[in-house]
């Protein structure tokens, strides 16, 4: 070879590097490859703190098909999903239930959990800017999961979107660009899927009389005796509408929450207390921010929260009686399962010689799967929770078997066709609110069906059921039940 030749070569080979080093330096998003069913899929490193092999996962009772169990992670007990039941995969039969497990060890919202797949293959960097929007021809699995595509090396990847997965939540990036959506001015009625996170209102409310006129969005013009005293702008009624219209939107797009007939009562009331916080020329919502502060107050009272023995001997006594060996109980948005638990324990000491079965739904996966694992806080160990609690060999306090063994934790949107027998009580505390038009008329309808006769129904504190679906009222305290007429 001549030396021009090798010069040639030469300047192809350090082009070549400068390539290579100019595409490393764009490589602004790793992922974690793996396969399921032979599929390359991925997910985002920043969500995976380790990957590990293991088995004898310890069984827990009364969790959803794809929660194989617990496993201790050096002292940490973390919940065991399969991945490929969850997306209804097909799974090989192995020949040894004790064989090793390829695990992805995942934190997300800083929960701890392990996926089983079938093959860990490796990190994987990529432009961000290479990765494509998602297809259904890409994967065996629901799009709604799938953040992109990707192709490295020949290798076509599908990478899964944990957030949404996990939490039903959007990333970020979506968040920012999530478009807003109409709203039929202010009788666009509510979604139900999870539970209204927000502030809470600390102490008892009363609940306002259904009966109560609903007021209008105006001011009244201030009294001669009160002239004097300062008073807030006065907002005419064509303004209140279109403001109350432009909040109605906002609050779809924000926090998913509809106005209708369920709640226009409480947003009325709300706009009023607004307008006199913000004033009348400042009164729509700007951000999420302005959304969780126009909602505040609206919220149940403990949501989230562990119950005060006040309200806790509230919803005893506005329980019906009932000689049933069983009774059944609804309670979809339950969150991490603190209702859930609180209303067994009501549910034990209203009907001490009946069996008990609380549907426990949500969409937010990990809540519904670490729901089971639950520890309590000691204190409540002192609190009327007390002789439902036992202690663990950390010293940590749990629910007895018998309150966990009446509680089935299940993921599903009860949006979607529901499966559930009849039902004696329907526990959904804010989550009408958070339903579109047509699947709160779904739900409510589903609630009379499968509503028993003497059965009731337990919605927000500041909910009302629309009187056109034919449900009756009774109320003990703060609290308000429906029942069929």
């Amino acid at each position: 070879m001549d030396s021009e030749n090798i010069i040639d070569e030469a300047q192809k080979v350090l082009e070549q590097t400068e390539e290579k080093k100019e595409a490393a330096s764009f490589i602004d998003f790793k992922m974690v490859t793996f396969t399921l069913s032979d599929k390359d899929y991925a997910i985002d490193i920043m969500h995976v703190k380790e990957i590990a092999k293991a088995g004898r996962f310890t069984y827990v009772p009364n969790t959803l098909p794809f929660v194989l169990g617990v496993y201790n992670l050096r002292g940490e007990i973390i919940p065991i999903l399969d991945l490929r039941i969850f997306f209804n995969i097909e799974v090989k039969q192995e020949s040894n239930g004790k064989n090793l497990r390829n695990l992805l060890i995942l934190s997300v919202e800083d929960q701890i959990f392990g996926l089983v797949v079938d093959k860990i293959d490796k990190v994987v960097g990529v432009q961000k800017s290479t990765i494509q929007p998602p297809h259904p021809l890409f994967g065996d699995i629901n799009i709604k999961y799938i953040s992109g595509v990707v192709e490295n090396n020949k290798r076509l990847y599908v990478l899964l979107d944990v957030l949404r997965i996990f939490t039903n939540k959007d990333t970020p990036q979506e968040a920012q660009i999530k478009p807003a959506f109409p709203s039929e001015a202010l009788n666009a009625p509510s979604p139900m899927g999870a539970p209204m996170g927000g502030s809470q209102p600390q102490g008892f409310p009363i609940r306002q009389q259904k009966a109560e006129a609903v007021s209008e969005p105006v001011a009244e013009a201030p009294k001669a005796a009160e002239a004097q005293a300062p008073q807030a702008p006065k907002v005419d009624a064509a303004k209140a509408e279109t403001d109350l219209k432009f909040i109605a939107e906002s609050l779809v797009n924000y926090k998913s929450f509809f106005v209708s007939d369920l709640n226009n009562q409480w947003v009325k009331r709300r706009y009023n207390a607004w307008v006199d916080e913000r004033g009348a020329g400042n009164t729509q919502l700007q951000s999420t921010i302005d959304a969780d502060s126009f909602l505040k107050g609206f919220s149940s009272v403990f949501t989230g929260e562990w119950w005060s023995e006040e309200y806790a001997n509230t919803i005893k006594n506005i329980l019906p009686d009932n000689s049933a060996k069983q009774i059944v109980v609804w309670n979809p948005g339950c969150g991490k399962g603190i209702e859930a638990y609180s209303l067994a324990c009501i549910l034990k000491e209203k009907y001490p010689d009946a069996k008990i079965k609380i549907f426990a739904q949500d969409i937010d996966l990990l809540n519904v799967s670490n729901a089971s694992l639950m520890s309590v806080p000691q204190d409540l160990a002192k609190e009327w929770y007390g002789s439902y609690l036992i202690q663990k060999a950390n010293s940590e306090y749990t629910f007895n078997a018998d309150i966990k063994d009446s509680i089935m934790f299940e993921y599903h949107d009860c949006k979607n066709t529901n499966v559930l027998p009849m039902v004696d009580i329907i526990f959904a505390r804010d989550v009408l609110s958070f339903c579109d038009q047509a699947s709160q008329e779904v739900i409510i309808n589903d609630f009379q069906e499968k509503l028993k006769g003497n059965g009731i129904v337990i919605i927000g504190d500041n909910e009302i059921l629309p009187s056109k679906f034919g449900f009756g009222e009774k109320s003990f305290g703060a609290v308000t039940a429906y029942t069929k007429d």
